[in-house]
């Protein structure tokens, strides 16, 4: 089976592999208990932790560790609406965001806030004018995820961040499919929370981080939570969190390698694909990596299916919504209605694919087109 999700799930790296059995059986303390043994667990969380805010170019005092993309994004936007700077029930968010976020939003707007939702422009991402209109006297959040994980755009997260700071708003943003693959530390300037997740870089899954503005005050999701600084309950998972840091520092050591890679790995996949041109709507991409297309008259679900049946693993886009068989958010989100909606098929590049895998990929879509319509 060749492998063309990795915006859902990456292998785990070798190196991540024997650092994360390392620690498990040499450093298995808890990094809480007073003890000698706690003491070696703890050094190496608080050397990961300075890692991550390396990586950031942030205070290491502002980096908690999570079990995820998912749990991270809930818990910094409940979080940032302890920290009370503004009176208000409002928040604004966008219509594509990630199904952590936006069932987050579902639950706050159960508890009577009003959640504004931004479609994207027709290039795909937020309209900054229209965030700016969006603002209200009584707006005290923005989540804007900063990298679309169905067809690749990174969004205006500095101009945004700069509405924000005018208007007293704090500014959360969800940076799992961009962590890794373009450098984050002006995102982290821009932003009062952002969230990342190891899976999706090549690290265990299971762990994450948030970054939080060590400035805030701020009370626990969860009262009486002492792990964390009160972030999160539950015993830290050391050795997840050494190995997403040993994953992380790969990533962003080779981001100008990995991303040049892509990029011809993308020009090759389309050129492949122009026996089927007129019949394809591909979208542009900051991220390489990320391609997105939509076949006119064919159901992503379909595409996907013939093309697992033929050895190739794809997508019709995020993971977290695939089972359910819903138009892509994304679609939904361009305004594309109706059964073009579901014409949405994702692709997404890894470190191991190869230019004939590519080709391959091409010449099997072309003849699945070509069989169907």
């Amino acid at each position: 089976m060749k492998y063309f999700d990795y915006a859902a799930s990456c292998p785990l790296d070798q190196e991540a592999a024997e650092v994360y059995v390392k620690a498990a059986s040499t450093y298995y303390g808890n990094s809480s208990s007073l003890h000698d043994v706690g003491d070696q667990a703890n050094e190496l969380l608080e050397y990961s932790r300075a890692q991550f805010a390396r990586f950031f170019d942030v205070s290491k005092d502002g980096v908690f560790f999570t079990s995820g993309g998912s749990e991270g994004n809930f818990l910094a936007i409940q979080t940032l609406l302890t920290s009370n700077v503004k009176k208000g029930k409002h928040i604004i968010t966008g219509m594509a965001e990630h199904s952590s976020v936006l069932n987050s939003m579902e639950k706050l707007r159960q508890a009577g806030w009003d959640i504004t939702m931004l479609p994207f422009s027709p290039d795909g991402r937020i309209d900054v004018g229209g965030f700016r209109d969006a603002v209200r006297e009584d707006t005290v959040l923005a989540s804007i995820q900063h990298a679309n994980p169905e067809i690749g755009t990174l969004q205006p997260i500095e101009e945004v961040g700069q509405i924000c700071r005018e208007n007293g708003i704090l500014f959360h943003s969800d940076c799992v499919q961009s962590f890794g693959k373009v450098d984050l530390t002006t995102v982290a300037h821009s932003v009062d929370a952002l969230t990342i997740s190891s899976h999706k870089f090549y690290g265990p899954k299971g762990v994450g981080a948030v970054y939080l503005n060590p400035a805030l005050r701020w009370d626990p999701y969860v009262p009486g939570t002492t792990h964390e600084g009160g972030f999160r309950p539950g015993t830290v998972n050391v050795p997840g969190i050494v190995a997403m840091s040993a994953a992380a520092e790969k990533a962003v050591i080779g981001l100008d390698v990995y991303s040049e890679h892509y990029r011809e790995l993308r020009k090759e996949f389309l050129n492949s694909l122009d026996p089927i041109q007129e019949k394809c709507i591909i979208y542009e991409a900051d991220l390489p990596s990320t391609i997105g297309i939509r076949v006119a008259g064919l159901e992503g679900q379909l595409i996907m299916n013939e093309a697992n049946l033929r050895g190739f693993a794809i997508s019709t886009g995020s993971a977290c919504q695939v089972s359910m068989q819903t138009p892509s958010k994304t679609m939904v989100a361009l305004g594309v209605e109706g059964k073009a909606a579901k014409e949405f098929t994702r692709i997404t590049l890894g470190r191991e694919t190869e230019g004939e895998d590519v080709r391959q990929l091409g010449d099997a879509l072309v003849k699945i087109v070509r069989e169907n319509l």
